[in-house]
């Protein structure tokens, strides 16, 4: 059977156990205040407060960063984070090149290992394109519009790469691909979800595909018919925090992102002449019998920072420039996740004060403005813990990115320097 996940918890001023969960159990005890949406509206208490839980019925402590200000300071390269037991392992490898008559494309393998009672085997081997990851991201927005979907890589060639089958280019989208999985298996919701299970077990693919929408949430058919016609007076000032965190983080990220490809690129064209300018001291000292030592030694001594500056330059490539781009495109991922919830809530505010003109002698709350405030709690809880998870998932993949620049780089200039 699964075993229940950890709780997520998050830091800040309120925590969510004093707000309703619409994913909780039914139970109708009231434990505190129903959150407010907007400081001039006032949130009707129509549905009991609850224990904030997830859909398993783990309870969740959580809430979030005061300010912008103080999220964009808590990069603290620690290694205190909880280990999870886990029941779940999924791995990406052995691309292998397809060539046919219409198209040609690379699948990867997936592996599954598990010991979930929803699983029929606890093994699992099966091919996937990326066409069907993209599937598989597509599902997992749809049928769960409150939580973040961690972004695939790039579908086209990433700049610089002009062949997309080349070894390099396939290599570096199967790691990309391989944390995309291990995002979603480490995810107390997501790793539950149908479509997740029917991508790692399903032998053919193609017979889910044409079944459309037909397996959706009520949720995610209601998020997704949002019009977005309504307009939000103002975010909640934790959001709103986050928000500007989320500029602020795209916005250095995208300039380191812009410096270091710079760099890689200055590097490689230092190489190139590197490359030509060594075997001119080792034809010199064949000509000057006198001089041959030393210039074989310099011709030595440039061959070795050729081979120094190459690897540095792959680390950069492979290593280094993926994480930039991934937390970029995690930005995106959670801006949107934030735009859906102010949609929905912007739907809850405008439903609350058509119901407040029509009131006379104070009526009870019409239904669809309950199942709207379920929405926006639910946003808010979901989008919290998550926002928590990924701010732990990124202090532990920038501690281990910015140690491992800094290493290579160490050894790079012993190799130039004490040859």
């Amino acid at each position: 059977a699964a075993s229940a996940p950890k709780p997520l918890p998050s830091s800040g001023p309120k925590s969510l156990r004093e707000m309703p969960h619409p994913l909780a159990t039914s139970s109708s005890e009231e434990m505190g205040p129903a959150l407010t949406p907007s400081p001039d509206l006032l949130l009707p208490r129509s549905i009991a407060d609850k224990d904030l839980s997830l859909p398993n019925g783990t309870p969740v402590d959580t809430s979030s960063p005061a300010s912008s200000s103080s999220l964009l300071n808590r990069l603290q390269l620690d290694d205190d984070l909880d280990v999870e037991t886990r029941d779940l392992f999924v791995t990406v490898d052995d691309p292998k090149k397809h060539v046919c008559t219409m198209e040609t494309y690379i699948t990867y393998r997936v592996t599954t290992k598990t010991t979930r009672a929803e699983f029929d085997l606890p093994e699992y081997s099966v091919r996937r394109r990326y066409q069907d990851f993209d599937w598989l991201r597509n599902k997992l927005e749809e049928s769960q519009p409150t939580h973040l979907i961690p972004p695939l890589p790039e579908k086209f060639v990433v700049k610089g790469v002009v062949d997309r089958f080349s070894e390099e280019f396939v290599e570096t989208r199967r790691k990309a691909l391989d944390k995309f999985l291990k995002r979603i298996t480490d995810h107390p919701v997501l790793s539950f979800n149908e479509h997740f299970n029917v991508f790692l077990t399903a032998k053919d693919l193609n017979a889910y595909k044409k079944q459309g929408m037909a397996l959706l949430s009520k949720m995610g058919e209601s998020v997704k018919y949002v019009t977005g016609g309504y307009k939000l007076r103002s975010r909640p000032l934790e959001f709103a925090a986050i928000g500007d965190y989320l500029d602020t983080f795209s916005l250095k990220l995208g300039t380191i992102d812009r410096i270091a490809q710079r760099i890689i690129k200055e590097q490689l064209e230092y190489l190139v002449e590197l490359r030509e300018y060594g075997p001119v001291y080792s034809t010199w000292g064949g000509l000057e019998v006198e001089l041959s030592e030393p210039l074989e030694g310099v011709s030595a001594c440039i061959g070795n920072c050729c081979t120094a500056l190459e690897e540095l330059s792959e680390d950069m490539t492979e290593d280094f420039l993926p994480v930039l781009r991934e937390y970029i495109l995690y930005a995106e991922s959670m801006k949107n996740v934030l735009k859906k919830r102010d949609q929905v809530q912007a739907e809850y505010e405008a439903k609350l004060e058509a119901v407040a003109l029509k009131r006379e002698d104070r009526p009870k709350v019409p239904t669809d403005v309950e199942k709207c405030q379920d929405r926006v709690e639910c946003f808010n809880a979901d989008l919290k813990a998550d926002m928590e998870r990924w701010q732990n998932n990124k202090r532990q993949d920038f501690r281990q990115l910015l140690m491992g620049v800094a290493d290579k780089n160490i050894q790079y200039y012993e190799k130039v320097c004490f040859t």
